[in-house]
């Protein structure tokens, strides 16, 4: 217990240290970069503020400074509700996103959930000037994980849970609050209302620690996170399909994808699978805590890119 609460205290601290460093962005913060476009013959790469997203971003980077072309990076710009507004005015060009999440915030009231579907859909409605590229077999849905405590006490799938989430206390990003297969989807799709919800980070080291040491009873995990199999974490059964297909893609202007751009991108995006992204963010949380931009190197060279 002391052990797990102090590594709540030290990540939290190094997140405040990181937003007051400018590292961070309020993820609910009004979108758009502000930024003059990129040139034309150059790609602005955006990521998220979570490391996989940091580390596909460096993949597509290292892969199109491959097939020639040029690349500026910034990373851990923050959630969706920031990048997204950037990437239409031309702020940034390029970022990997995941398709049912981002289907859900262009169109809330999609429907779609399985893979093939839901692609297509995020191919209809991805508003100009943005396209998708092919989509990989590789996945990283958001999840509702308990402890192995929890889940012996009150079941493994989220439909045994309507009747006791109003004891329980729910660690998350900001964001899940609002989006619609966040609390909002939960509740509606399951009769669960959790007690409180506390905002943590995103998928990462303080969420890890709160449903570790019990500040937290349920928490918003990504299913690509080894820290889920090495805490004995149980990610609860979805039978309603609450959280959609959300298959790595990248997300463009598409003014930007031209076929040098186009072939490079699908080809990373032929050979990502999610074992290797779980094997990526192993890498990424081993204790030597190798750069993003050697685990990048380390993959494509790995599969021949």
């Amino acid at each position: 217990m002391k052990r797990t609460s102090t590594l709540l205290a030290c990540a939290a601290a190094g997140l405040l240290l990181l937003s007051a460093c400018g590292g961070g962005s309020d993820p609910l913060a009004p979108g758009g970069g502000g930024q003059a476009p990129a040139a034309a013959d150059t790609i602005r790469i955006a990521s998220a503020d979570f490391p996989e997203n940091r580390l596909l971003a460096e993949i597509y980077a290292q892969s199109l400074e491959k097939a020639g072309v040029t690349v500026e990076r910034d990373f851990g710009i923050g959630a969706r509700e920031v990048y997204f507004p950037g990437l239409k005015d031309g702020s940034w060009d390029l970022v990997p996103d995941y398709t049912g999440v981002l289907l859900q915030y262009i169109n809330p009231d999609a429907t779609e959930t399985e893979a093939d579907a839901v692609y297509d859909a995020l191919k209809a409605q991805a508003p100009a000037p943005l396209t998708v590229l092919e989509r990989s077999a590789a996945e990283n849905k958001d999840a509702v994980v308990v402890t192995a405590a929890t889940a012996q006490q009150h079941g493994r799938s989220l439909a045994d849970y309507g009747p006791v989430c109003g004891q329980l206390v729910f660690g998350g990003p900001p964001e899940f609050q609002t989006r619609p297969d966040g609390l909002p989807g939960i509740a509606e799709t399951y009769g669960c209302t959790f007690k409180e919800f506390r905002a943590l980070d995103t998928g990462g080291p303080v969420t890890v620690a709160a449903l570790a040491d019990g500040t937290v009873q349920a928490a918003d995990l990504f299913t690509t996170d080894p820290a889920i199999e090495d805490n004995g974490f149980v990610v609860l059964d979805d039978p309603q399909n609450n959280f959609a297909a959300q298959n790595v893609v990248p997300l463009i202007n598409s003014t930007k994808a031209t076929p040098q751009v186009t072939d490079a991108l699908n080809a990373v995006s032929a050979k990502l699978t999610t074992e290797g992204l779980i094997q990526l963010n192993r890498q990424l949380n081993a204790p030597d805590k190798p750069e993003v931009d050697t685990v990048a190197k380390g993959w494509l060279t790995a599969n021949g890119l």
